[in-house]
């Protein structure tokens, strides 16, 4: 097998290989390298996804944001770009392309008039809708191998998990 031809669970093993004989805990090791490589390769294929939508990585962390994160869907530029991790001007500049292509709209806050806010249209909202209806086909095949009742208990020991990370994170 070539070095580019590696498996999932090859570079699996041999990442959490490498990092227990660099002295990390193999069970913790286990976990987060298996975490990371299931988002990895969800992230190659999203990234497809969203290619074959026209619609980038960062467009798409636009309208994610709006439709499931920000407060009443509607959130300001700055926001945006804080959650996205870029410049304002980059932003900008993703808001005027998402804009003329009718996924957004902008308009002055009523009561703040120098703030702009953002919100989904129904062209955006329709783009979240088949995106997720999409990936959830995909990320169905991922987890068939588990049965149920194991989804469940893998859902809720993640969940528990990231509990931990807001708890060390604060």
């Amino acid at each position: 097998m070539s070095r580019t031809a590696k498996s999932e669970r090859s570079r699996y093993e041999a990442e959490v290989a490498a990092y227990v004989e660099a002295g990390g805990d193999e069970q913790v090791q286990r976990v987060i390298t298996a975490v990371h490589g299931l988002a990895r390769r969800l992230s190659q294929w999203y990234t497809q996804n969203l290619s074959d939508l026209d619609l980038t990585a960062g467009e798409w962390a636009v309208i994610r944001h709006l439709a499931a994160e920000a407060d009443d869907h509607i959130s300001t530029p700055s926001q945006l770009a804080e959650t996205a991790a870029v410049a304002p001007s980059s932003m900008t500049h993703r808001l005027d392309r998402m804009a003329e292509r009718g996924l957004i709209e902008r308009e002055p806050d009523q009561d703040n008039r120098t703030r702009i806010l953002v919100h989904l249209t129904r062209d955006g909202w329709e783009m979240f809708r088949q995106v997720v209806r999409h990936s959830d086909m995909v990320e169905s095949d991922v987890l068939s191998h588990l049965p149920a009742g194991q989804r469940d208990k893998l859902a809720h020991l993640l969940e528990l998990a990231i509990a931990g990370l807001d708890d060390a994170l604060k």
